[in-house]
C-alpha cells in the first residue's frame, strides 16, 4: 500500500506543452490587467500606490507560473507548500481592501496554472463590478477642533463649543499648562458642516475669547496610516 502511494505521488504528473503554458501567461495577464485598472479606480485618493498595483499584476504572474510549475504533481504541490511556509511578508497593507486584492491575483493565478479560464473570467468580472461598486464607499471622516488659549480665556469654551456644535462635539484631550491650556474636540464631517453653515467655526470661537490658535484637523483613515 506504501509503495503504490508513494508510485502515485511521484508518477502523477500533468505536463503542459509549451502552447499551454503561453495560453495561461497570456490569459494571467489580461485578467491581470483588468485587476491593475479596477484597483487603480477605486483607489483614486491618498492611499493610490502605482507600485503595489503593478505588484497585484506581477504576483497574478508568479501565482501561475507556481501552478504551471506544480501541475497534478501532488507530491510536488506538498514541497511546494512546505517551501512557501516559511516565507514571511512583511509589507504593510495601507487599505484593508488591499488584502482582498491580494488574494484576488492569487486565486485568477491559480485558476489560470490550472487552465480554468472560464472561473478565472467570471470570477474576476463579478469581483470587478462589485469593487467598483464598494469603492465609492467613503469613511465619514473626523475632524479635530484644536483650541488653545490662556487659562482665564479657556474656562467658557466648553459652553462656547456645545452651543456651536449642538453638543454634538466631544472633548477628546485637554492638556494644561500653569498659564495655558489646550483643548482638542471631535465632531464628524456632518456636524462640522452643520455648524459652518451658521458662521465659521473659527471666527465664531475667536470673537467669543481671546484665544492663541484655533485649528481644524481633518482625521481619516488616509492620515492614520
Amino acid at each position: 500500500m506504501k509503495e503504490q502511494l508513494m508510485n502515485y505521488l511521484l508518477n502523477t504528473t500533468g505536463a503542459l506543452t509549451l502552447e499551454d503554458v503561453l495560453l495561461n501567461f497570456l490569459v494571467a495577464a489580461v485578467i491581470g490587467a483588468v485587476i491593475f485598472l479596477s484597483y487603480r479606480i477605486s483607489h483614486s485618493n491618498a492611499v493610490y500606490s502605482a507600485r503595489f498595483n503593478v505588484s497585484l499584476v506581477m504576483l497574478t504572474l508568479v501565482t501561475t507560473l507556481v501552478m504551471n510549475v506544480i501541475g497534478n504533481n501532488v507530491a510536488l504541490s506538498l514541497g511546494m507548500v512546505g517551501a512557501l511556509s516559511i516565507v514571511r511578508f512583511r509589507t504593510p497593507i495601507k487599505d484593508s481592501r488591499d488584502t482582498a486584492y491580494i488574494f484576488w491575483c492569487i486565486a485568477v493565478g491559480i485558476c489560470c496554472g490550472v487552465s480554468e479560464y472560464m472561473i478565472a473570467s467570471v470570477g474576476t468580472a463579478v469581483i470587478f463590478g462589485l469593487m467598483l461598486i464598494f469603492g465609492m464607499v467613503r469613511n465619514n471622516e473626523r475632524y479635530l477642533i484644536v483650541i488653545r488659549g490662556k487659562k482665564a480665556e479657556m474656562s467658557q469654551i466648553d459652553k462656547l463649543v456645545e452651543i456651536k456644535f449642538h453638543r454634538a462635539a466631544r472633548l477628546r484631550v485637554r492638556n494644561t499648562t500653569q498659564d495655558y491650556e489646550e483643548y482638542i474636540y471631535e465632531v464628524s464631517e456632518r456636524d462640522l458642516t452643520a455648524a459652518q453653515k451658521s458662521g465659521d467655526v473659527v471666527a465664531y470661537l475667536n470673537d467669543q475669547a481671546k484665544l492663541d490658535a484655533v485649528n481644524i484637523v481633518c482625521q481619516n483613515d488616509e492620515i492614520n496610516r
